[in-house]
């Protein structure tokens, strides 16, 4: 079973042994139409984007304006209708995908984690990349070196144990931490 999931942030358990959690929000969210392969439309609430598409989806699966965005995830439910949390109750493990921070344009040392030169005593060498080439063969600069460039905003995966689930409030905490910045949207997947 798939969710939409917002990251609300980062908290601990109060307790003898205290460990570091997430808390997220399970998104209220509508089944739309259900498929044979046990996945289903479902729309949820995000933002107050709006166009003529979005309205003819609503129009078409009688939702209210406030379910402005569609995904197609794997559920439970068997009839159209709100979609059945239940699952996360019983559930020990899920798998969160989440984009990370993104962080721009990075250097060498920020994205790759380069050791750089001698901070002092005149080296004229901090922060920079060095050297990229190899000799006269094959001279040029080998795919895949790394360099300066885009960091971050990259999808990733991990898997991570479910401490509680509070299903009046749709609040899951899950142990440890999770990818992305707080109010980050991303999708959790049940998987034990």
């Amino acid at each position: 079973m798939e969710f939409i999931v917002q990251k609300i942030g980062m908290s601990r358990t109060i307790g003898s042994s205290s460990t570091a959690v997430t808390l997220l929000k399970v998104l209220d969210a509508k089944v739309c139409s259900l498929r044979e392969d046990g996945k289903a439309l479902v729309a949820y609430a995000q933002g107050k984007e709006m166009n003529k598409a979005i309205e003819g989806q609503q129009k078409k699966y009688s939702l209210s304006k406030e379910f402005n965005r569609f995904a197609t995830l794997k559920v439970q439910n068997q009839e159209i209708g709100d979609l059945d949390t239940s699952v996360l109750a019983e559930s020990k493990v899920v798998k969160t995908t989440f984009k990370t921070k993104g962080r721009g344009f990075s250097g060498a040392m920020k994205r790759w984690n380069f050791q750089g030169g001698p901070a002092a005593h005149g080296s004229r060498f901090h922060r920079r990349l060095g050297s990229i080439g190899n000799r006269e063969w094959p001279g040029r600069v080998q795919p895949g070196k790394k360099m300066a460039g885009h960091y971050g905003n990259e999808q990733v995966s991990a898997k991570n144990e479910i401490v509680s689930f509070d299903k009046d409030n749709g609040i899951l905490v899950l142990k440890g931490s999770v990818a992305g910045f707080n109010n980050a949207y991303g999708k959790i997947k049940v998987v034990g």
